[in-house]
């Protein structure tokens, strides 16, 4: 008996011994963990602060700059410099009737004087000074065809010796050691990178705000975004500060900036473009495809870009990108088109600017000859939940949380990496929970928990392949030529596109598919628009919907634009659609 009361005391001892280890291992793995977090946070802040000060001193260097370039340049007239379109300011350029000292110093003036008026630019690229310097050790039969062009590059774009930041901490103090594949060909073809551009934290919003920059305005309304991710870009451009500038698009980050600012943008097909030295917040995606690609104030600003692109060079340098140059024949014909005619996506319900937009763009195209042809996408619910957003965080997040450990989140993007952050089983949950009520932010959160295997990965690889195939099937039954599409706008109120996001199913319908698509601007909203959006309800009824009618309120005057979009590899023919647009609208005569 003494034997086993002592045992039983000893073993009470040994699991008291054991419940006090663990729960010191617990305080102990707790503590670490915050300690970890603090000191990320630290670092992040730091690191946010230094790359202030860099903006700061990087932005002193531009006015200076700029004095300079008046000096060398005494008798500018900005007016003319400005007037002139892409293809008209580079045949200047080459032609030497105007310098390249001169167009540098209107566009850096400008482009400092937009962004002190809306935040739009992330950095200077001070060499361009000295790339002039170089330009004009060139004869003139060599000069290419951006021949002393100043250009802008979104944030991404690799250039040596400065940040790709993608808004993230974690981008910070890595230099890139050299340029992007694009800058390379742009170079080589004259062209002078003078700023960087404004994105959204991760590049995975239709806003524009990040902790390092803060958030760019709408150059017509303050209250009101740019867009994203290509924010800066769309401003910079709307206001005349870069003639011509490039961006990138996982779901509509060209094509969404262009329509809120009244620009004009194209997604090419993937790989069409190299993506070479091109940063991503997301790296290692297939069935969603990112793609970069121009933004300019009218459609031959971007056919330009796509012949100077589309070059040998771009081919050597890059073997993965298909070696097709621009086919101008394409671009150029003026055969009548067979256009599929599409109103609504069935799932997000339009705004009666997105509808009127379409109906007034139809009716032109039909009294120009061409044919249009009704046609639907079918089962967007599905492309969104499951191809876009489970194909966009296949890994549960898992890969982009790692990068944000420590950062601090911005508002933009809070809600997104707070559902990331739950467990996959109340990711579940709150998904049944909410689907009575909330269908589609159901599926998206339930989307959030990825694919979770190998198995499942290849099988929604298959699924994406799958509906392009069924699309594609539909389209060539129709035997269109190109479609056109509903851009979503007008701009939303700033700091509110997660509150609407599904209406961004009108963009990324197109990046889940592949396909090329252009945004065209056709007008603004007008007070009709206004008066009818009071009776907006939208298919659901959800919070979505509610949020949309909100957001897009007390437009009236904004920009409204519409989408072009053809088969994959038919750039030149979406172009030339695009640009068939832009006649009918704007009456622009062709200048190809």
């Amino acid at each position: 008996m003494y034997h086993q009361e002592g045992l039983s005391e000893a073993l009470q001892k040994l699991v008291q011994f054991l419940l006090s280890f663990f729960l010191a291992l617990l305080v102990i793995a707790v503590a670490t963990c915050l300690l970890r977090k603090w000191a990320a946070e630290a670092r992040a802040r730091a690191k946010i602060k230094e790359a202030q000060k860099r903006r700061e001193v990087a932005l002193k260097k531009m006015e200076a700059a700029i004095e300079r370039l008046k000096q060398q340049v005494p008798e500018l007239d900005p007016e003319h410099i400005f007037s002139l379109s892409l293809r008209e300011l580079a045949h200047q350029l080459r032609q030497g009737f105007l310098s390249p000292e001169s167009v540098l110093c209107v566009y850096m003036e400008k482009a400092l004087k937009v962004h002190n008026e809306v935040n739009c630019l992330t950095d200077y690229l001070e060499d361009c000074e000295a790339r002039l310097q170089e330009l004009k050790k060139q004869p003139k039969e060599k000069r290419g065809l951006l021949y002393g062009v100043p250009v802008s590059l979104k944030d991404p774009y690799d250039y040596k010796g400065h940040d790709s930041t993608c808004g993230m901490a974690y981008y910070l103090q890595k230099p890139a050691e050299e340029d992007a594949v694009i800058v390379k060909v742009l170079k080589s073809q004259g062209a002078v990178p003078f700023v960087k551009t404004n994105i959204p934290q991760t590049m995975l919003s239709i806003d524009c705000s990040n902790p390092i920059f803060g958030e760019t305005l709408h150059p017509q309304n303050p209250k009101k975004t740019t867009g994203g991710s290509s924010g800066g870009e769309g401003a910079l451009v709307a206001s005349g500060g870069s003639i011509i500038g490039f961006g990138t698009d996982t779901g509509g980050s060209i094509r969404v900036p262009s329509a809120f600012c009244g620009t004009y943008g194209i997604k090419p097909t993937g790989f069409r473009f190299s993506y070479n030295g091109i940063n991503s917040s997301i790296k290692g995606k297939k069935s969603v495809t990112s793609m970069a690609g121009p933004i300019g104030r009218d459609v031959d600003s971007l056919a330009l870009i796509f012949q100077v692109l589309l070059s040998e060079y771009m081919f050597q340098l890059d073997p993965m990108v298909p070696p097709m140059p621009f086919r101008e024949e394409v671009y150029s014909s003026t055969q009548p088109l067979r256009i599929g005619y599409v109103e609504t996506d069935g799932f997000s319900q339009p705004s009666p600017s997105m509808v009127r937009a379409i109906r007034e763009v139809s009716k032109k195209l039909q009294d120009a000859g061409h044919q249009i042809i009704p046609f639907s996408v079918s089962r967007i619910d599905y492309v969104m939940a499951d191809l876009y957003v489970r194909g966009l965080y296949a890994d549960g997040g898992e890969g982009l949380l790692e990068k944000l450990f420590g950062d601090i989140i911005d508002p933009v993007i809070s809600s997104t990496i707070s559902f990331l952050r739950l467990p996959d089983f109340i990711k579940w949950f709150l998904s049944l929970v909410l689907r009575p009520v909330e269908p589609r932010a159901a599926a998206n959160i339930n989307a959030l928990r990825g694919v979770g295997t190998p198995k499942n990965l290849w099988e929604q690889h298959v699924a994406v392949e799958d509906y392009q195939k069924e699309v594609m099937s539909n389209w060539r039954d129709q035997n269109l030529d190109v479609l056109l599409y509903p851009a979503l706008c007008p701009a939303f109120d700033k700091g509110t596109t997660s509150k609407a996001g599904d209406s961004i199913s009108y963009t990324t319908l197109f990046n889940t598919l592949n396909f090329p698509v252009g945004v065209v601007p056709v007008g603004t909203v007008t007070a009709q628009d206004e008066e009818e959006l009071a009776s907006y309800r939208g298919y659901y009824g959800d919070s979505m919907d509610k949020a949309f009618k909100k957001v897009i309120s007390g437009s009236v005057g904004l920009p409204i634009a519409v989408q072009c979009v053809s088969l994959p590899f038919r750039e030149e023919l979406c172009l030339r659609f695009m640009k068939e647009v832009e006649t009918l609208v704007h009456g622009k005569p062709g200048s190809k």
